[in-house]
C-alpha cells in the first residue's frame, strides 16, 4: 500500500469525512488530502480540483503514485466548476480566506444540490463562512480550533439542517459567534484564547503605528481600533474565568 503523509491540520479534515463517501477537495494543494483519504480506505472516489496548470501538474503527478488512482480524478477549472451536480458526497475547501471559500460556494451553488456535508478551512475570516452557512441552508454541526507549528487554524463542518441550532440559547449575540464560533465557544480552548490574544496583539501593534500618525482620519480609526481591542479583552477574560 503506498503512504501519504500530511500534515496535522489535514488530518483533522479527514476524520471529518464519512467512510465510503465521494469527495471532492478544491484547491487540493497536490492532491494529498485526496490521496490520504484513498489510501487509508475513508473515500470511495476523490476529485482534485486545482485552478492552475502548476498545481494541476502536481496534483496529477501525485495521483499517479498511488495504487488507488483509478479511484480519483485530477481536473484544472475555478472552484466548484470541475464538479458535476450530484457527483460528490462531501467537499472540503481548505487553504483560503473564509471571503474566497464563501464565494466560491455562492459561484457554484448549483453544484451542492445532493451534497451532504462541507468541510472547510479559513485561514481567516471564519466569520464569513459562518454566516454563509447560515444565508444558505447549512447547519454547522462541528468546529476544531488546532495549532500546528505556530499557526492557528480553524476548521468548520457543516451539513444542510436547521441552521439557527448551533447558536441557540448562547451568552453571546450571533454576530459575536459568527466571529468566534458557537461550538468553539462552548469548548473554550486554550488554543481559542489564544487566538484572540494574537489578534489582541496585532491590534496594539497597528494602535502604536497610527498613534504616531498626524492625519485627521487616524483618530477616528484609533476609536474603532480601541473598541475592538476592548471587546476582545472582554472575550479573553470570559475564556479565561470560565477554565479555571
Amino acid at each position: 500500500m503506498t503512504s501519504v503523509t500530511i500534515s496535522k491540520r489535514l488530518q483533522t479534515i479527514a476524520r471529518y469525512c464519512p467512510e465510503g463517501a465521494r469527495v471532492a477537495d478544491i484547491g487540493s494543494d497536490h492532491a494529498l488530502l485526496a490521496s490520504y483519504l484513498l489510501v487509508k480506505g475513508i473515500a470511495s472516489h476523490v476529485i482534485a480540483g486545482e485552478l492552475n496548470e502548476g498545481p494541476y501538474q502536481a496534483a496529477l503527478k501525485q495521483i499517479h503514485t498511488l495504487q488507488e488512482g483509478h479511484r480519483a480524478s485530477v481536473r484544472k477549472g475555478d472552484g466548484l466548476a470541475v464538479l458535476r451536480p450530484g457527483e460528490v458526497d462531501v467537499i472540503c475547501i481548505a487553504g483560503m480566506g473564509g471571503q474566497l471559500i464563501s464565494s466560491i460556494l455562492e459561484a457554484g451553488a448549483d453544484k451542492l444540490s445532493g451534497v451532504k456535508r462541507l468541510i472547510l478551512q479559513p485561514n481567516v475570516g471564519e466569520e464569513f463562512v459562518r454566516r454563509w452557512f447560515m444565508d444558505n441552508g447549512w447547519r454547522l454541526i462541528a468546529e476544531t480550533i488546532m495549532e500546528e507549528d505556530g499557526i492557528i487554524y480553524e476548521i468548520l463542518v457543516a451539513e444542510p439542517g436547521h441552521v439557527t441550532f448551533p447558536y441557540d440559547e448562547k451568552d453571546r449575540t450571533l454576530e459575536e459567534l459568527f466571529r468566534i464560533g458557537p461550538f468553539l465557544w462552548e469548548e473554550k480552548s486554550p488554543v481559542l484564547e489564544q487566538k484572540w490574544l494574537n489578534e489582541r496583539e496585532k491590534w496594539h501593534k497597528v494602535l502604536a503605528q497610527l498613534q504616531k500618525s498626524d492625519k485627521p482620519e487616524a483618530a477616528e480609526r484609533i476609536k474603532e481600533i480601541q473598541a475592538e481591542v476592548k471587546w476582545i479583552d472582554e472575550v479573553i477574560a470570559c475564556l479565561h474565568t470560565d477554565r479555571q
